[in-house]
């Protein structure tokens, strides 16, 4: 049974968390009715709140149920996690601050404003926003189930029915659209605040009373006499680890929201301060993963996980340790903290693709949009992404929902050619990028398709001659091999871009 004091906790810490939502569009005022006040936070963020706001965009429900999950079903090989989001900030340091102050410069709102322009290819921006929109649905659904995993580790303690669980969701998703219309990524940010404080009090509260009771020398052998390698990677899956984090960090600040994130800054400085103090988080990160086997030194919450089915298993790993080893109260805010570590990250990933909806596919069909017409559209679509992302939930069972942010980082992975190498050189054929994009993501998809015999997603791994890599790796060769054979041709035949001549390269 769940105690009274921790439902009444997490809505008491709820209702703060909506209030702040709502502020936002008091706060630090702006004109919403323009689409950078409303959907960049008129790109005014220091330091302090950027690092907050990503600190939500990427750290998210992916960091707090679909990792620790992920390693209590599989093992090991899910530590990738821990060296992805440290090496990603290399990447970061170099492309964010570049691509911020060529955005300044010409304006730039989203990646295909500037692929637009550059390429002088409506084609090749469209196909951009499409690919970088479709990405962010699944991205989306991995929100919704690690809120979903709070709400039944909340109320089905109290003996509530399947249905009250998913009223209860979409409430919060009603409330959560409304708020995210009226303040745009500025309650977004406020709610970030929120969230991460209550997540490192949890983080730091679990640790600690896993340590006192005892737990991680009984952990540690518990979870070696299991049939799961947790410590030692088999050597079949070296590729396969190395390919995950290696693309997986290249695919990050690909992600829409993570680009939005970096655009609402207020300078180059503050990008580039940023992404070198981001790595904190991974410490946090670190020791959520470990919570997949840490989970073997509490039997109390060991026993409470095996009481699910096992699709969901995973998903109530770390619900599991915040109920057993916190006191109510504190079980309530841990809880709370990571049903908004869902829908913060859920309403900033919404608000991206609704920006880039609204830049380069409505505002193509529309060149002369006012900008309140501009703002109202992303208004409009931002609630619907968050709708559309719902159909993702069914791809996959619960305790795997990490694949849906790797299929995400598949397809989003196919605009590396056209957005950073565009800001290295223009010298590539924009059919041949449209090509290797189109190809990518249609080998992508198939591939994993393939690779899950048709079926619901579990992984995102194919065999290879070199044992299973990952799928997005496989799919971004094709599509550089086919940019780069299609540019050598498009030379040879003397087939130019023909850019703009009011275009300046940076």
């Amino acid at each position: 049974m769940i105690d009274p004091l921790s439902i009444a906790v997490f809505v008491i810490l709820f209702i703060l968390f909506v209030a702040l939502g709502f502020y936002g569009s008091k706060w630090r005022k702006g004109d919403l009715s323009k689409l950078k006040e409303w959907g960049m936070a008129g790109g005014r963020l220091g330091t302090t709140l950027g690092w907050f706001l990503l600190g939500a965009d990427i750290y998210t429900a992916y960091t707090f149920i679909a990792v620790p999950s992920s390693l209590f079903a599989k093992g090991a090989i899910y530590f990738f996690a821990a060296p992805y989001v440290i090496i990603t900030y290399a990447f970061a340091m170099w492309a964010m601050p570049k691509f911020w102050k060529i955005a300044n410069k010409h304006g730039y709102l989203t990646m295909a404003d500037f692929v637009r322009e550059i390429f002088n290819s409506r084609l090749l921006a469209i196909s951009i926003a499409l690919v970088g929109i479709v990405a962010e649905l699944p991205y989306i659904a991995l929100q919704i189930v690690g809120m979903q995993a709070v709400l039944i580790a909340l109320l089905s303690g109290v003996g509530a029915t399947q249905t009250v669980i998913e009223l209860s969701l979409i409430i919060s998703f009603i409330i959560l659209a409304a708020f995210t219309w009226t303040s745009g990524l500025r309650g977004a940010t406020l709610g970030a605040l929120l969230k991460d404080a209550l997540i490192l009090v949890s983080v730091v509260a679990v640790v600690v009373a896993v340590a006192t009771l005892g737990g991680f020398h009984a952990a540690l052998i518990n979870a070696s006499a299991t049939s799961i390698h947790y410590f030692q990677l088999p050597s079949s899956l070296y590729n396969a680890y190395w390919s995950l984090f290696v693309f997986s960090a290249l695919a990050l600040y690909l992600y829409p929201h993570v680009v939005n994130g970096s655009l609402a800054q207020k300078n180059p400085a503050t990008v580039r301060k940023t992404a070198s103090l981001l790595p904190l988080y991974s410490i946090g990160l670190g020791l959520l993963a470990m919570f997949g086997f840490m989970i073997y030194g509490v039997p109390a919450a060991l026993s409470y996980v095996h009481s699910f089915p096992a699709s969901v298993q995973g998903t109530q790993v770390v619900p599991g340790l915040i109920l057993t080893l916190l006191p109510p109260w504190l079980s309530g805010a841990a809880l709370l903290g990571i049903f908004i570590g869902g829908l913060v990250p859920a309403a900033i990933m919404a608000i991206a693709a609704a920006n880039l909806f609204t830049r380069n596919i409505a505002k193509e069909i529309k060149p002369k949009m006012t900008p309140k017409e501009e703002t109202r559209v992303a208004q409009i679509f931002a609630v619907v992404f968050k709708f559309l992302a719902l159909g993702f939930v069914f791809l996959i069972p619960a305790t795997y929902a990490i694949q849906l942010q790797l299929f995400g980082g598949i397809l989003i992975l196919q605009v590396l050619p056209a957005f950073v190498f565009g800001m290295i050189t223009k010298n590539l054929n924009r059919r041949a990028l449209f090509l290797g994009l189109l190809g990518g993501v249609i080998s992508g998809v198939y591939i994993m398709e393939a690779a899950n015999n048709y079926a619901q997603w579990t992984t995102t791994l194919v065999g290879t001659g070199i044992g299973p890599v990952f799928i997005g790796m496989i799919a971004l060769i094709i599509n550089i091999a086919i940019v780069l054979v299609g540019t050598w041709v498009a030379n040879y035949m003397k087939v130019t871009n023909q850019l703009p001549s009011s275009y300046v390269a940076e």
